[in-house]
């Protein structure tokens, strides 16, 4: 397990310096003209400002929206269970033992360590996002429309208020997760843990934007000469970063337990350390509640929990959130582990996409403003996995997740590999 981690924390930070954040890096995607700002045009034309409030009015702009649910998705990578291994009771002060399976791994069993016992486990998950609400990440359009310069005259008067700029891009987006898992049975029928993440993220982007004319204007193009207009432009951008992500403080609570029968609550925190600049955490503070109930027949273990999170932000909205699964041992050394993770939406959608450009003069028409669907942050994703027993007691961990609904910023595929036991 030592060498594991240490190896694992040496790739996490093996990062370069960058004088940009990768936030900025995608604020960068948008800037096409010679004045330096998103949508600017060529100052010499002096129409180099008109599209400028398509993207920067409100607080539900294109960038924010891309930024708000890429750093979300990133620091939403899933934490294992809080224990694992044998759970012990008290039964005449002797510790006995409550479950012999090595238990779930992203599902939570009733079950705690038993006081004085710790669990420890070390992970790695990695990420590759290739979907926005089910929109490919590598073909991304988008459509801003002109100031209105005049709002005395109708809109579209000029005529050159029907121009718009139509944006095609592509992104790149990968993390890779290193975390640290550490429960400790503060009582027989308590327990207090933390998990801390060391997230390194990966972007790359490419954006090309094409002037389109209503008619035959040229007023508006990104450089060039009257004669020769340059109408089209293209930029690109990476970065890499790397730190500790979102820290994840628990309490899990053993309300009732028999051989067969268990139930409890999970109190789970996950705080803003990691930096929301660099896509390193989401930039605000989630907390969950979550009751638990398991059962125990023989071998198989099957498990359900159902809670509700609620997430300290004015652009992403709180949810309820739920797991069916179970584990089921097969052999001493074999185990499988099955879940069904679930996420629905509470309320409106806080985070907006902008809606459709609307034009009436000269002719009445309407312009999609992007590609990307307007979809209801719910999720499923379905997680199976094996844990292993090995030499010295400790336990293998190897888990994928697959999304089941594709929804918000998704990859197609989330691998696990780690090292975990009891002691």
């Amino acid at each position: 397990m030592r060498l594991l981690t240490t190896l694992a924390l040496l790739g996490a930070f093996a990062a370069p310096l960058r004088a940009q954040t990768l936030r900025s890096s995608i604020d960068r995607l948008f800037v096409f003209g010679d004045c330096g700002q998103p949508l600017c045009l060529s100052v010499g034309t002096g129409h180099g400002s008109h599209f400028i409030p398509a993207i920067t009015q409100g607080t539900n702009t294109v960038i924010g929206f891309l930024e708000t649910s890429i750093a979300r998705t990133v620091a939403a990578t899933p934490i294992s269970a809080t224990s694992s291994g044998t759970t012990y009771t008290l039964v005449g002060g002797l510790p006995v033992p409550s479950s012999s399976s090595p238990g779930p791994i992203y599902g939570e069993r009733a079950q705690t360590l038993g006081r004085g016992r710790f669990f420890l486990g070390a992970y790695v998950a990695g990420l590759n996002f290739t979907t926005l609400n089910g929109n490919p990440l590598d073909n991304i359009t988008f459509n801003f429309g002109h100031q209105d310069v005049d709002p005395d005259t109708t809109y579209g008067v000029p005529d050159f208020e029907n121009d718009h700029i139509a944006v095609n891009m592509g992104l790149e987006l990968n993390t890779t997760s290193v975390y640290l898992n550490a429960t400790w049975g503060l009582l027989d029928f308590v327990d207090v843990g933390v998990a801390v993440p060391f997230v390194r993220t990966t972007m790359r982007g490419t954006a090309t934007a094409q002037v389109m004319p209503f008619g035959n204007s040229t007023v508006h193009n990104f450089g060039g000469d009257p004669s020769n207009p340059i109408m089209r432009s293209t930029t690109r951008t990476s970065g890499t970063s790397s730190g500790i992500g979102d820290i994840v403080g628990r309490v899990k609570i053993n309300l009732a337990q028999s051989k067969t029968l268990g139930a409890a609550l999970l109190g789970e925190a996950r705080l803003a350390t990691g930096d929301e600049n660099e896509l390193l955490g989401a930039g605000f503070t989630s907390v969950r509640a979550m009751g638990i109930m398991s059962a125990q027949f023989g071998d198989f273990s099957p498990h359900l929990n159902l809670g509700y999170l609620f997430r300290s932000s004015n652009e992403v909205n709180d949810a309820v959130w739920g797991a069916i699964g179970f584990d089921h041992q097969m052999t001493r050394w074999a185990t499988v582990a099955a879940d069904l993770l679930t996420s629905f939406q509470v309320g409106e959608d806080k985070l907006k996409l902008p809606g459709d450009l609307v034009y009436t003069v000269p002719i009445d028409r309407r312009i999609q403003s992007t590609s990307i669907p307007d979809r209801s942050d719910n999720l499923a994703n379905l997680s199976l996995g094996m844990k292993f027993r090995v030499r010295g007691g400790s336990i293998l961990v190897v888990n994928g997740i697959a999304p089941l609904r594709k929804s918000g910023m998704q990859p197609d595929f989330i691998w696990t590999a780690g090292l975990e036991g009891a002691f």
